[in-house]
């Protein structure tokens, strides 16, 4: 029989977090001992609209409530700035973090990974909870080594802060690992609008489109000579993400240092 792990959820109201909140609260060896929102400090979970009637704290600030609920995991889907104070926040307090929100930098990951394997305390930073979209970023790597130029096209919804997406960011990060930085297009190409040709990694090029309803959608285009290989992932609602939510929180608990990315957990 599984081991009941308490767990703290950050980000309640929004939209993923709903869909956590469901997802702990339904999952026999879960337990929801508080959630932190700070707009809603002191009131009780009842109490916010949407969510179950149950008589959980809301706390405002991260430290208090693990000082008063002693979680052992932390689920962070609040937006980046937060997310990465969280993060440390918790390793701080012994809590092993999950932290679905992105835009930590080279500096950043290094700094808390270091921190994680100070504390010798699990945490996991999962651009994509989806487990279609660790697969295709699998599939892209694996293409991209026969294929080398690629284009990203990733597609979100009109209220997410950064852009690229951890995802694409993630993506392109798997591919440069299994080829050279190349440049794609024309020798002579140019811009006449500035940022016609996206983002750039290593010569693979990165389009943020940011829409009124979408969720998360991801493209990895590879072209070759007389050939186009598309690899395609598509969210349509945010239960999608709740299974690698699942796996993280399980997951986290047996860790002693930091993992970056979902598909380096999965078998």
């Amino acid at each position: 029989m599984n081991k009941t792990i308490s767990v703290v959820i950050a980000g309640p109201r929004g939209k993923m977090g709903r869909e956590a909140v469901s997802m702990v609260t339904n999952t026999p060896h879960f337990q929801l001992v508080g959630v932190i929102d700070h707009k809603h400090d002191g009131k009780l979970l009842r109490d916010m609209e949407g969510m179950p009637a149950m008589d959980l704290p809301v706390y405002g600030e991260a430290e208090r409530c693990f000082l008063e609920t002693k979680p052992d995991v932390l689920v962070d889907l609040t937006k980046p700035d937060v997310g990465k104070v969280h993060l440390e926040k918790a390793l701080n307090h012994g809590v092993r973090p999950v932290i679905g929100t992105t835009g930590f930098s080279k500096e950043d990951l290094a700094r808390v990974t270091a921190l994680a394997a100070d504390k010798e305390c699990g945490a996991i930073i999962a651009p994509n909870f989806a487990v279609g979209a660790v697969l295709m970023m699998k599939f892209a790597q694996m293409a991209a080594k026969y294929l080398p130029d690629v284009e990203i096209i990733e597609k979100h919804h009109d209220q997410k802060l950064d852009a690229p997406s951890g995802t694409a960011l993630k993506t392109a990060q798997l591919i440069t690992e299994v080829r050279s930085p190349k440049k794609q297009g024309h020798q002579d190409e140019r811009e006449d609008l500035p940022g016609a040709r996206g983002a750039e990694m290593e010569g693979i090029r990165i389009h943020s489109v940011r829409l009124p309803g979408l969720v998360a959608h991801q493209e990895v285009l590879l072209g070759g000579e007389g050939q186009l290989l598309s690899i395609k992932h598509d969210s349509m609602n945010r239960t999608s993400f709740m299974p690698g939510v699942k796996l993280c929180i399980e997951t986290v608990m047996k860790l002693d240092h930091l993992v970056y990315g979902l598909e380096n957990i999965i078998e």
